[in-house]
């Protein structure tokens, strides 16, 4: 049975297809937000916060989006995870950074299960639950992608990214604090600009994820088929 190992440039073509995904979620994000954003009925982006967008009668939209935001999350942990694997660079280092990514991944889910309470709108159970897994969510997701940032100078295919890669994740967390702290130490400016704290938060997780996805899919290459015989041990047989 042969056995095919890659190089540590190289990408296998499932890892390559969960970049893919993820690269066409986070875009397919942009543009469902947009479209939910654009209708009845019209909450506001700088105030009001990107949960509300699914509810409403066009709800469903934003609901979708928070399962794309899952799916693109998963696939892209398991493409990151192909990386790590196949550069021959020890994973645990990788774990929890990839554990803390994959709360938030569940979380977005969670969120289109459990929908918000639209203020001035009583608090329901629904409506804790999703404030209560947004919130863990986001901090996961914040510090999931920081921990990893710190731990792509072992990737080749990252390595030369590493500084804006590590500034993005700084950025999450920071972006993080300040949307879910501002509500207790400045609730006027959370009244007005809460909205926009928040989707500049997520928009630096996504960014993060856009930008690993992109340099892992253009600085490395899909490994050759292996040939009977191959040289440097790429090819055993048993």
């Amino acid at each position: 049975m042969r056995r095919r190992v890659l190089s540590a440039a190289g990408l296998t073509s499932t890892t390559r297809r969960g970049y893919q995904v993820a690269l066409l979620g986070v875009a397919l994000y942009v543009v469902l937000d947009a479209v939910a954003q654009l209708l009845p009925p019209h909450y506001s982006p700088i105030s009001q916060a990107e949960s509300d967008l699914a509810v409403g009668p066009y709800g469903y939209v934003m609901t979708l989006n928070f399962i794309n935001r899952g799916v693109l999350s998963l696939a892209f942990i398991w493409a990151l995870k192909g990386t790590i694997a196949d550069s021959g660079v020890g994973a645990k280092r990788f774990r929890a950074g990839l554990s803390l990514l994959g709360a938030w991944a569940a979380g977005a889910v969670l969120l289109a299960i459990f929908p918000t309470d639209v203020p001035p709108t009583p608090v329901s159970l629904h409506g804790a639950i999703h404030l209560l897994v947004a919130i863990v969510a986001f901090l996961c997701g914040a510090f999931g992608t920081l921990k990893l940032s710190l731990g792509v100078r072992e990737l080749p295919p990252l390595t030369r990214a590493r500084g804006v890669i590590v500034a993005v994740g700084i950025l999450s967390v920071f972006l993080c604090i300040v949307d879910l702290g501002t509500p207790f130490f400045a609730p006027r400016a959370s009244a007005h600009y809460g909205g926009l704290f928040e989707r500049l938060f997520l928009g630096s997780v996504l960014l993060w994820i856009a930008m690993v996805s992109a340099f892992s899919l253009s600085r490395s290459d899909v490994a050759p088929a292996p040939q009977p015989g191959g040289e440097d041990g790429l090819n055993s047989t048993s």
